[in-house]
Parts: structure tokens; C-alpha cells; sequence
């Protein structure tokens, strides 16, 4: 699958999700950067990442004051995200959602208990 098909899901996935949420969620979500890349290696801190990571957020939540030089993001990587799904379109599209959603509970200031406990792990 090329990287373009990849992003073009996984963009239509998040807009179907946008619409879904709350009008105070998907507000914060709608300004929130998305990074879309292949694998983790781009960032500066991907050094400290196993590889295999499905997605990140980076910076501080939603109700802390975000300093220039760290504004907050969600980085998702699609290849990982489609190896994961074991190449299965729709198993690919589910898990960009589920990541995504996952990430956006990190900015909205959910540690990874809270997450689990709302079915996004």
C-alpha cells in the first residue's frame, strides 16, 4: 500500500471522528496539529522510542500553557499502524480512530489508566 492511500484513510478516518465528538472536544482536537509519518525517526526525542510505536503525543496538555518551542501534537505512523492491522484496510482504518483517540486523551490530560478506562488502549 503506498504511503499517499495510507494518509488519505487515515485523514478520512480522524474527519469522520471530528463530527462524532463532543462540540468542547472536537474543539480542542481541531487545534491540534496531526503528523502523519511512516515511522517514528523524526522527532527529537525518537531515539527513545522502541520503533514500533502506533502513535504519540508530544507536548503539554490541553490545560497547560504550551511554551513556543514545545507546542503540543499527535504523531501518528501509518506504516506501523497498517503492519499492525496486518494489512487489512478496515483493521487499519479502526486502529488510526482508536490511536487517534488514544493521543487526544493524552492532550485532554487522561494518563494511560484513564485512557484504558475509556477503551482507547
Amino acid at each position: 500500500m503506498t504511503p499517499q492511500t495510507l494518509q488519505q484513510w487515515a485523514e478520512e478516518e480522524i474527519e469522520g471522528l471530528l463530527m462524532a465528538l463532543p462540540d468542547d472536544v472536537r474543539d480542542a482536537a481541531t487545534s491540534l496539529p496531526v503528523s502523519m509519518e511512516e515511522k517514528p525517526g523524526y522527532g527529537p526525542f525518537d531515539h527513545e522510542l522502541v520503533g514500533d510505536e502506533l502513535g504519540l503525543f508530544e507536548g503539554p496538555p490541553v490545560y497547560e500553557e504550551a511554551d513556543p518551542s514545545d507546542l503540543p501534537r499527535i504523531r501518528l505512523f501509518l506504516a506501523n499502524i497498517w503492519e499492525w492491522a496486518d494489512r487489512d484496510e478496515q483493521d487499519f482504518r479502526d486502529e488510526v480512530g482508536t490511536t487517534f483517540l488514544h493521543e487526544l486523551g493524552h492532550y485532554l490530560g487522561w494518563d494511560e489508566d484513564e485512557v484504558a478506562e475509556r477503551g482507547l488502549e
